[in-house]
């Protein structure tokens, strides 16, 4: 499982800046989309939904963004239809990078994407070029607590459908196929545990690490391509250990 701790680290700092810039917001209404897009826009009868809604108001977000993103997926608002994108490229030293776009103009986000990479020492690919380079994973996060009894909840989610867990950094990591990740999800939080976070997500093979500019170009190029309002979620390979 040595790959989940080279993607928390790049998550962390991720999430640090989605605080940062009040992106938070952005990245749960990409969650409720792909719910409601999924499985209907009804939390009674969406058990994804209800759970991610129920997460968007422990956040704070206003009920106003919760059904604006449940009526993008269902194409209820305003008659415009939103696109689901993942654009591929390299970034400085050939790092990999996958762009997560949600937008109603779809020619308006290539231009703009090509132009943060290229702007930043990268260069968009075609698709396929750095999929392969990712492993697509749900990933369940139980914070360690001395009433949680490791080997119990390991074999707990095992029997549940898991693949793998992992004692880490004071959290028990727990990995599934994407297939799997709801039932192991609903499963765990049926038995008494308190799921602290839970997402599928792209988890990289390999990492690359970079220096001086090239390293430089790196974080700005992820910064400009944070700050683009249509991008929801960006996965990368480079070591910020």
């Amino acid at each position: 499982m040595a790959g989940h701790s080279k993607w928390k680290n790049i998550q962390h700092r991720k999430n640090a800046q989605d605080a940062k810039r009040g992106k938070i917001f952005m990245k749960l209404a990409k969650d409720i989309f792909t719910a409601a897009k999924n499985g209907g826009g009804d939390p009674d009868t969406n058990n994804a939904l209800r759970t991610v809604i129920e997460k968007a108001k422990a956040a704070n977000m206003p009920n106003d963004n919760i059904t604006r993103a449940i009526k993008k997926a269902t194409g209820n608002l305003d008659g415009v239809t939103y696109e689901e994108i993942t654009y591929e490229g390299y970034g400085p030293g050939g790092t990999a990078v996958m762009v997560e776009v949600l937008t109603d103009n779809k020619n308006r986000s290539a231009s703009e994407i090509r132009h943060a990479f290229s702007k930043h020492g990268g260069n968009l690919g075609e698709s396929g070029c750095v999929a392969y380079m990712f492993d697509k994973k749900g990933v369940i996060t139980i914070e360690a607590a001395d009433e949680i009894d490791e080997e119990s909840l390991m074999l707990d989610a095992i029997e549940a459908g898991a693949e793998e867990m992992e004692n880490e950094e004071g959290a028990f990591i727990i990995l599934t196929q994407p297939e799997d990740f709801t039932q192991v999800r609903e499963t765990l939080e049926s038995q008494g545990y308190k799921i602290e976070d839970a997402e599928v997500t792209m988890i990289p093979k390999t990492t690359t690490s970079l220096s001086g500019g090239d390293l430089e170009k790196m974080m700005k190029l992820i910064d400009a391509l944070e700050e683009n309002d249509d991008v929801q979620d960006i996965y990368h390979n480079l070591n910020e250990e």
